[in-house]
């Protein structure tokens, strides 16, 4: 019995804790390979900064996967969206942010559309709209990029929230986050067993101290860029949304038994609808933050984004079948994704050698994600 116990412990600690203790691994093994120069201040802000971009499209690629779906269209709807809220900016910063939130929208509401409507294949809908943003980026910029972006705009890029502000957030994000698991813990199977509570309370403990303490050193920086800032805020809502909500349990079952789901009485085609809007929406805020770091609109932009984030969600632990999956471990898999592209790049390893790397990451994810089963 006692040996059973420690086998259900192991299980439980790989499950929750897998993909971090990777990241914490390929980190420490980054760090060393450059002699610190990784995890420094100013290199740790420049991850979180493109982390945040594929990290935003990660979290409604959560949703797509786990509802059964997917979508190969965000990375020219990133590229899109850009080129749009660039050639709104005569119209002032918050109506181009509001017409390009829209236009995110409309073309997730599209891709929903045809897949519960006409039971068109997720696959095939969203590659036939990758093709299509991309053509329509390529035709609004004429093949330039967008320069000349508002001041005010260029602040989601350039500006840093005050160290103050920064933790005072921060540290509300963390309590409302322990406060979350330890409701989960509470109704879950392996709450109710001593030695599950005891050991995974104390663990999230020290995660959150420890997030705590490096957030503290990268914000006495600067602070936090807005653009991190963004990203946070909606992996907050992401992974409440899946977790302490109604549209999310729904998620979960469509993906899990969507036959069983319709029967019960969730309306199905509504609740897919809406996941491929949310992607649509979020795409365009990431394309919106990455604008803002480029200081322009390009309608070449994106390109592999729908990978990168597809390969952050697998990594996460999210499964390819659906039913299955977290935010938080998509998050985890976007930082493994930017340790990797950075720590080659400090090793001036060739970038296509990047591709390479990813790939077997990927294939060993879903590996993982067969044995599991």
């Amino acid at each position: 019995m006692k040996n059973q116990g420690k086998d259900n412990l192991r299980q439980v600690l790989i499950r929750k804790y897998g993909n971090l203790i990777g990241l914490v691994f390929l980190i420490v093994l980054t760090t060393i390979l450059t002699n610190g120069l990784f995890f420094t201040q100013r290199n740790l802000i420049n991850v979180l900064r493109q982390v945040s971009v594929n990290g935003i499209l990660a979290v409604g690629m959560t949703l797509v996967i786990i509802i059964g779906g997917i979508d190969l269209s965000v990375g020219s709807v990133v590229a899109l969206t850009g080129v749009i809220v660039a050639l709104s900016q005569p119209l002032g910063t918050i109506p181009a942010v509001i017409l390009t939130l829209l236009a995110g929208a409309f073309i997730g509401g599209w891709n929903g559309f045809f897949v519960t409507k006409f039971r068109i294949p997720s696959f095939i809908i969203t590659l036939g709209m990758m093709t299509i943003a991309r053509g329509l980026a390529l035709v609004f910029s004429k093949g330039q990029a967008i320069s000349g972006l508002n001041d005010s705009f260029l602040a989601i890029s350039e500006s840093y929230i005050p160290p103050a502000v920064s933790m005072a957030v921060f540290i509300f994000i963390c309590l409302a986050a322990a406060a979350v698991a330890l409701r989960e813990r509470k109704s879950s199977a392996y709450g109710r067993k001593v030695f599950a509570v005891d050991i995974i309370s104390v663990l999230n403990v020290l995660l959150i101290a420890a997030a705590v303490v490096i957030l503290v050193w990268l914000i006495g920086f600067r602070g936090m860029p807005m653009g991190v800032a963004v990203f946070l805020t909606i992996a907050f809502l992401g992974a409440y949304t899946l977790n302490q909500t109604r549209f999310g349990r729904y998620i979960y079952a469509i993906g899990g038994n969507e036959e069983a789901s319709r029967l019960s009485g969730i309306n199905v085609k509504s609740v897919k609808f809406l996941t491929f809007l949310i992607m649509g929406a979020l795409a365009a805020v990431s394309g919106m933050v990455l604008a803002a770091r480029l200081n322009s609109g390009v309608p070449t932009s994106g390109v592999m984004f729908e990978l990168d984030a597809i390969a952050s969600v697998v990594i996460g632990g999210t499964s390819l079948s659906g039913g299955y999956g977290s935010v938080g471990g998509s998050i985890i898999g976007a930082f493994i994704i930017g340790t990797l592209n950075n720590g080659m790049q400090l090793l001036h390893i060739d970038p296509f050698y990047q591709e390479i790397a990813k790939g077997i990451i990927i294939i060993g994810a879903v590996l993982m994600d067969r044995k599991k089963k």
